[in-house]
């Protein structure tokens, strides 16, 4: 995975925007080194059991792998339990227009038909996403930061884009955290979340993130 997002013009790229200390990286890289080691080891028990859960439902893939766009543009194969039927990526054919056009304007949709059983229930308590802890401790995620895109995604970003990719993405953000399916990208609010973070990413901001996700995740907001 070694593609790297650049500008259509070839325009050299200017980040006036602040970046964090070197201190406060290393932090949250030995943050994010322990805590997936941590939780890899700690909830093994429990991937088996949904990896299992999966496979007997439909007898498909486990896991779901999608291309997404990390730091500097970097793009790297990020990880998800499956939650999907086994032909989900077949649009046309599993969704109505109506649910085909959000797609293309949001990226997901509100009551996806393509959603299998067990996938309901770890969206709705976010289990799909523990796989990301292997992304983590390889370092193509970090625990807190802004959600991981896809390439079209990044059109919604217009001149800020290079000032979304100067940050390593997170397996949950200030956006998810906060908001969520509250706020999308018609609006702009997503978009002014994500870079929000970045404008002022901290170790309190991202404990702060950290407790509010599982919160979200308890109280089953935003989605």
């Amino acid at each position: 995975m070694e593609k790297t997002f650049q500008r259509e013009d070839n325009k050299p790229v200017v980040k006036s925007y602040a970046k964090p200390s070197k201190v406060y990286l290393v932090i949250k890289r030995i943050f994010d080194i322990v805590g997936s080691f941590l939780g890899l080891v700690i909830l093994a028990p429990l991937l088996f059991l949904i990896s299992a859960a999966i496979k007997i439902e439909d007898g498909g893939n486990v896991y779901y792998k999608q291309i997404r766009i990390g730091k500097d543009g970097k793009e790297f194969c990020m990880y998800k339990f499956r939650s999907m039927k086994k032909d989900a990526d077949d649009l046309e054919s599993m969704l109505t227009e109506e649910q085909l056009e959000e797609y293309k304007k949001e990226f997901k949709i509100v009551d996806d038909p393509r959603i299998t059983k067990v996938g309901k229930f770890l969206r709705k308590t976010s289990l799909d996403e523990l796989p990301q802890m292997v992304n983590i401790f390889l370092g193509e995620l970090s625990a807190i930061g802004p959600r991981p895109i896809i390439e079209e995604e990044l059109a919604w970003y217009g001149d800020d884009v290079e000032k979304l990719l100067s940050v390593k993405p997170g397996l949950t953000g200030y956006w998810q955290a906060y908001a969520r399916n509250d706020a999308n990208y018609a609006t702009g609010k997503r978009q002014q979340m994500e870079l929000y973070y970045i404008d002022n990413q901290s170790v309190w901001l991202d404990i702060k993130i950290f407790f509010k996700s599982i919160l979200s995740v308890l109280r089953k907001t935003g989605n």
